[in-house]
C-alpha cells in the first residue's frame, strides 16, 4: 500500500502542477527569442540560401541562448526568477537574492535561464503533443470515420484503419499518455528543483557573509537585551523600593517620603532616557542613539539613588573614573547597576559595599553584602534570574573576568578588566 501510494504521489501532488506552470512559464518566456531567432535564420537563408542548414540552425539556437544568457545581466532577473522559483518550485530554495550580484551570480542566473526556457520549451511541445495524442484517442470508439483515430501526432494506432479493438482501447492508452506526461513533467520540475539551489542560491562566500551577518544581529540583540535588563529592572526595583518606602513613611516622615517621591521620578525620567537610547539603536532612520548611555562617572549617582530606597550603601572610589576607555566605561557601569539590582531584589535590607579601583591599565569592582540569614543562597540558574549570566557575558566580551560566589558570610562578586595604557 505504501509503495502505492508513493506511486500515486506524483499524479495527486500539488507541487507536480505548480512545477508544470512553472515549467510552461519557461518556455513561454522562450518564445520572443525563438522568434527572432527564426528571422535571423531567414534573413540568413534569403542571402545566402546555398549554405547548409545544419550550421544555420546551429547558428539560430546559438543566438537564442546567448540572448537568453545576456538576460541574466538586466537588473532585477535575478530576484524575479529567485521569487517565481521559490513560489512555484518550493523545495530547497529559501535564500533571498542579495541586491547586487556579482558576475558570478549571473552567470550561474544565466545558465538557470537556458535551464529553464529550454526545459520548459520542450515540456510545452510534449504537453501540446500528449494532449492532442489523448484527445484523438479518447474519442476514437465514438468516431464515424475510423481513420480520424489514426491521425494523431504520435499514430500510435500506425497508419493503418484501426481496427474495432484498437479504437476500443483508445482511451485506455489516451490516459495511459497523459500519465506519462505528468510523471515526466514530475520529473522534469523535480530536477529544475535540486538545480535552482545551485544556480539561483547564494555561493559559499555568500552564505558565510549571511552567516556573519546574522550572527552580528544576535550579538546586537543581546546587547540590546542585557541594556534594557540592567537599565530597567535597576531603575523598576529602585522605584518599587523607594515606592514601598514613601508609602511607609508619609505620615510618619513626610519629608523623606517626599525625596522618595523625587527620587522616583528621577529614576522614571532615567528609565526613559535608557529606554530611548535602546530603540534609537534598533531604528534605522536613526543614525545614532539620541542620549549618552551612562558610564562610570554617574557612579555617585548610582549610588545615591540606591541609598534613597533606604539602603545602607558604602562607596569606595579610587582612581578617575574620566581615565577608563568609554566601552569599558559604559559596560562596568551596567555590570554596576545589575549586581546592585541583584542584591536589593534577593538580599533587601542589608547593607551594601561597593568599591571600584581605577588604575592607568586596569579596574577592579568589588560588590559585597551579607548574605540573609534566614535563606540559603543559590546559584542563579536555581533562582531562574540571568543577571548574573549577562554580566559573566560582558566581563568576557571585554576580555575580563567575573565572579560571584559566597564569601565568609558575605555574597560577593568581583569584576576585573584590562587595558592598553592611554598615552
Amino acid at each position: 500500500m505504501r509503495h502505492l501510494t508513493l506511486l500515486l504521489r506524483p499524479l495527486t501532488s500539488a507541487h507536480t502542477y505548480r512545477r508544470w506552470a512553472y515549467l510552461v512559464i519557461g518556455g513561454a518566456l522562450l518564445m520572443p527569442y525563438a522568434i527572432a531567432a527564426l528571422v535571423l535564420a531567414t534573413l540568413i537563408t534569403e542571402h545566402a540560401p546555398t549554405l547548409p542548414t545544419r550550421p544555420v540552425h546551429a547558428l539560430t539556437l546559438t543566438a537564442a541562448l546567448a540572448a537568453v544568457a545576456a538576460t541574466a545581466y538586466l537588473p532585477g532577473t535575478r530576484n524575479a526568477q529567485t521569487h517565481l522559483a521559490r513560489a512555484l518550485l518550493r523545495g530547497p530554495l529559501t535564500h533571498t537574492p542579495r541586491p547586487n550580484p556579482t558576475w558570478r551570480t549571473s552567470a550561474r542566473t544565466s545558465l538557470w535561464l537556458c535551464l529553464h526556457m529550454v526545459t520548459g520549451m520542450l515540456v510545452c511541445l510534449l504537453t501540446m503533443t500528449a494532449l492532442t495524442e489523448a484527445a484523438l484517442l479518447a474519442v476514437a470508439p465514438l468516431t464515424r470515420d475510423p481513420s480520424t483515430a489514426a491521425q494523431g501526432p504520435l499514430t500510435f494506432m500506425g497508419q493503418t484503419t484501426p481496427t474495432t479493438t484498437q479504437r476500443a482501447l483508445g482511451p485506455l492508452i489516451g490516459l495511459a499518455l497523459l500519465a506519462a506526461l505528468v510523471y515526466t513533467t514530475a520529473l522534469a520540475g523535480h530536477l529544475l528543483t535540486l538545480a535552482a539551489p545551485r544556480l539561483l542560491g547564494p555561493s559559499p562566500a555568500e552564505r558565510l557573509a549571511a552567516a556573519q551577518a546574522h550572527a552580528h544581529t544576535l550579538a546586537e540583540r543581546n546587547r540590546l537585551a542585557r541594556e534594557l535588563h540592567d537599565s530597567l529592572g535597576h531603575a523598576l526595583s529602585v522605584v518599587t523600593l523607594q515606592a514601598a518606602t514613601a508609602a511607609r513613611l508619609i505620615d510618619t516622615d513626610p519629608d523623606f517620603a517626599r525625596q522618595a517621591l523625587t527620587h522616583i521620578a528621577d529614576q522614571a525620567r532615567t528609565a526613559t532616557a535608557d529606554l530611548d537610547h535602546a530603540l534609537g539603536i534598533l531604528r534605522e532612520n536613526t543614525p545614532t542613539p539620541r542620549t549618552t548611555p551612562p558610564d562610570l562617572t554617574h557612579l555617585p549617582h548610582l549610588a545615591q539613588a540606591t541609598q534613597h530606597t533606604g539602603t545602607d550603601l558604602t562607596l569606595h572610589l579610587t582612581g578617575d573614573p574620566a581615565r577608563v576607555p568609554a566601552l569599558l566605561s559604559r559596560e562596568t557601569y551596567r555590570i554596576s547597576q545589575e549586581a546592585l539590582t541583584n542584591a536589593l531584589r534577593h538580599a533587601p535590607g542589608q547593607p551594601l559595599t561597593l568599591t571600584l579601583n581605577i588604575t592607568p591599565t586596569d579596574l577592579t569592582l568589588t560588590i559585597t553584602n551579607p548574605l540573609p540569614p534566614t535563606r540559603t543562597h543559590r546559584t542563579p540558574r536555581q533562582r531562574g534570574h540571568h543577571g548574573i549570566t549577562g554580566m559573566r557575558e560582558r566581563a568576557h566580551l571585554l576580555g575580563g573576568t567575573l565572579t560571584a560566589r559566597p564569601h565568609h558570610g558575605t555574597w560577593q562578586l568581583t569584576c576585573h578588566l584590562t587595558w592598553k595604557e592611554q598615552p
